[in-house]
């Protein structure tokens, strides 16, 4: 990694007053050198952030998630978080060059927003693969879990009902907490609200409703069930291994 991406990371997404719900929480250095791209959205030799592709077929999550919706939720919904981060980090480094930060606060919430909705996204794309072929919890994560929620099954129910309750619209999160060492779940609104600082995301189901109405309408239960059938847990596994290793 060029040392102009690695002071981009560190600095941009500071300066960006984006969510501490993200890679940057104090691990870039850690996963630069255990060469690392778990959590690192990719920027491009420019700088700006970039779009990931899908790491699998527009219908490779059938039945449970439909083609149609996969395209317009990474296509349209993903890509424009994208435009929206480096729109406002542009924004940013004109206000500085000109010395004028009367809009700065607006821009900051811009670039958390859009920032925080890049960064889930890259984890949620992922985080799922064809049905059969995620493996299940297993190893140092299954212990885990078993420590800090008694069973696979308790995370599972919990995790579940953090995401269908969720009020309008964000993300049922599961993260590692490094202060307490911990995993914990986390109800995400609008991307960076009710997070937790230096919380790193491991498994993340998106619940705005343009992640499921075309196959699911308002039925968001139904799609957070059927999310668990797609969930990889191999990815899940080794975040966790790269982070509270």
């Amino acid at each position: 990694m060029s040392n102009t991406r690695r002071e981009f990371m560190k600095v941009g997404a500071a300066a960006a007053g984006l969510s501490m719900l993200t890679p940057y929480a104090g691990i870039a250095e850690k996963l630069d050198r255990e060469q690392k791209t778990l959590f690192a959205p990719p920027v491009a030799e420019n700088g700006e952030y970039a779009l990931s592709p899908l790491p699998y077929a527009y219908d490779a999550l059938e039945p449970y998630i439909d083609a149609q919706t996969m395209r317009l939720h990474h296509d349209v919904h993903h890509a424009g978080y994208v435009k929206g981060l480096n729109a406002a980090l542009a924004a940013m480094a004109d206000a500085r060059a000109k010395g004028d930060f009367a809009l700065i606060d607006r821009l900051a919430q811009k670039a958390a927003f859009n920032g925080s909705g890049h960064i889930l996204h890259e984890v949620f794309w992922k985080n799922m693969a064809p049905a059969g072929t995620g493996g299940k919890p297993a190893g140092a994560l299954l212990a885990r879990i078993e420590r800090d929620f008694g069973s696979a099954k308790a995370l599972q129910a919990q995790f579940a009902q953090t995401a269908k309750t969720v009020e309008g619209s964000g993300w049922g999160i599961l993260a590692y907490e490094p202060l307490g060492k911990r995993l914990v779940v986390l109800q995400a609104e609008k991307h960076q609200n009710l997070t937790q600082w230096g919380a790193v995301p491991l498994l993340v189901c998106d619940v705005w409703e343009h992640a499921y109405y075309l196959k699911y309408q308002n039925k968001r239960g139904d799609y957070v069930d059927n999310f668990f059938n797609v969930v990889n847990w191999n990815d899940v596994a080794e975040r966790f291994d790269a982070i509270s290793g």
